[in-house]
């Protein structure tokens, strides 16, 4: 069987090829993919040749956002059958190392990716028609989910760990720095978990009504309208979260400013090394949260977006099919009018 797949080959070097697929071994199912999100670090690879110290050293197929139905299952899988929609979730700790062991998988030692460069030989992606996965990969989903929607369950997925690492937001002020596609669906996990108020920042107009249709209850464009920060920043701060989605230097120092003494900084941007004003994180007693991917925050993204809990469609912006992958790219780059961008393949 053969399959089309988005390889990267170097910076600024994306191919559609044609492949081999296998057909599936002992708990593995063959699927055929759906639609799949171009995240930002999909476009730093092919724009960049990688992420900070990680490079792409090897031809890597690109992808780790997808939907897909089952076309066959190995032995020993009984959970899943011909024509089933699944969500793929594209992260495999070992299971086995120290951190495994003390319950924290997203920071496995040995951790497999789909479509990262971070390991050699490097981790191959699920951009492609077909692919043969582990059956475990399988999240299966109601008949009548929208695969378009739940290809978006993994970004949502490191959302719902970011809010988890900033505690309850019941009633909490809260601030998302950075309108894409993790600050809008940020935005959707506060509004849902009762934040009180949702103020989101960006520097374009398009996003930030996007933001708005993902619950927030004020958006502000700071490329026109800084001093509307600004006055968030009086009396040392009004807001007690804030999700800084951009890892721009500027909206880390605006977060910071504008966090009551003893608010939360929940860093889920990245991008390099960004400067931090350490003193008015020391005067204010702001803590300062990372956050990493996500463990079982991957089927509680699936039963969001499938229950209507959380609806992610109006973040996605456009869609290109698979052979029009460098234009969607392309698109996607673009954030003046893109915030999601997928791609649709063969059997959708």
């Amino acid at each position: 069987m053969k399959t089309r797949v988005c390889r990267l080959y170097g910076q600024d070097d994306l191919r559609i090829e044609t492949d081999d697929v296998a057909e599936p071994g002992a708990g593995e199912v063959l699927v055929a993919l759906a639609a799949g999100g171009i995240c930002g670090s999909d476009m730093h690879y092919l724009s960049d040749g990688g992420i900070g110290t990680i490079r792409v050293r090897e031809p890597i197929i690109l992808g780790h956002e997808a939907s897909a139905r089952v076309l066959s299952a190995g032995d020993g899988v009984d959970h899943l059958a011909p024509g089933d929609k699944v969500a793929l979730n594209p992260s495999r700790p070992c299971g086995t190392c120290s951190y495994c062991a003390e319950g924290l998988p997203m920071h496995c030692l040995n951790m497999r990716f789909s479509g990262s460069a971070m390991r050699l030989p490097h981790e191959q992606g699920l951009f492609r028609d077909r692919i043969v996965v582990d059956a475990a990969q399988c999240v299966p989903l109601p008949e009548d989910a929208d695969l378009d929607a739940v290809a978006c369950a993994e970004p949502l997925a490191v959302c719902l760990h970011a809010a988890r690492m900033a505690g309850d937001l019941r009633g909490k002020r809260v601030l998302v720095t950075g309108a894409g596609p993790i600050g809008s669906l940020c935005t959707a996990v506060a509004a849902q978990a009762g934040a009180a108020e949702v103020v989101v920042t960006d520097l374009h107009e398009a996003t930030l009504a996007v933001a708005a249709r993902m619950g927030a209850t004020r958006t502000i464009d700071v490329a026109k309208d800084a001093v509307e920060m600004e006055r968030y920043s009086e009396e040392k701060g009004y807001f007690h979260v804030a999700f800084e989605c951009s890892a721009a230097a500027p909206a880390i120092r605006g977060a910071i400013a504008a966090l009551r003494p003893r608010g939360i900084l929940v860093q889920v941007g990245v991008v390099g090394d960004t400067p931090m004003p350490i003193n008015a994180l020391v005067a204010k007693e702001i803590h300062v949260q990372g956050t990493h991917r996500f463990h079982e925050e991957f089927v509680e993204a699936v039963e969001a977006i499938t229950s209507g809990r959380i609806d992610v469609r109006p973040i996605i912006t456009t869609r290109y099919p698979l052979d029009e992958a460098v234009a969607a790219f392309r698109a996607a780059a673009d954030r003046s009018r893109a915030v999601k961008v997928h791609l649709l393949f063969e059997d959708r």
